[in-house]
């Protein structure tokens, strides 16, 4: 099995990258807001939370041993 050693403040910005993309998801399910609020944050989070994740991902599988 392959481990990949990960410093606290790397795990935070995983579980923020996954945390919007969840809101961003959310958000475009929901139907709490209007549609053209709902529909630009929700696009927006979902977004950033992808692009975030390529660099990150590079980082861990970077440092697989």
């Amino acid at each position: 099995m392959k481990k990949s050693e990960l410093t606290l403040p790397e795990i935070g910005v995983i579980a923020g990258t996954r945390a919007m993309l969840g809101a961003g998801a959310g958000l475009l399910l929901a139907d709490r807001l209007n549609d053209g609020q709902r529909k630009k944050i929700g696009w927006t989070l979902l977004i950033i939370g992808a692009v975030s994740t390529i660099p990150l991902m590079i980082d861990v599988l970077g440092k697989r041993k």
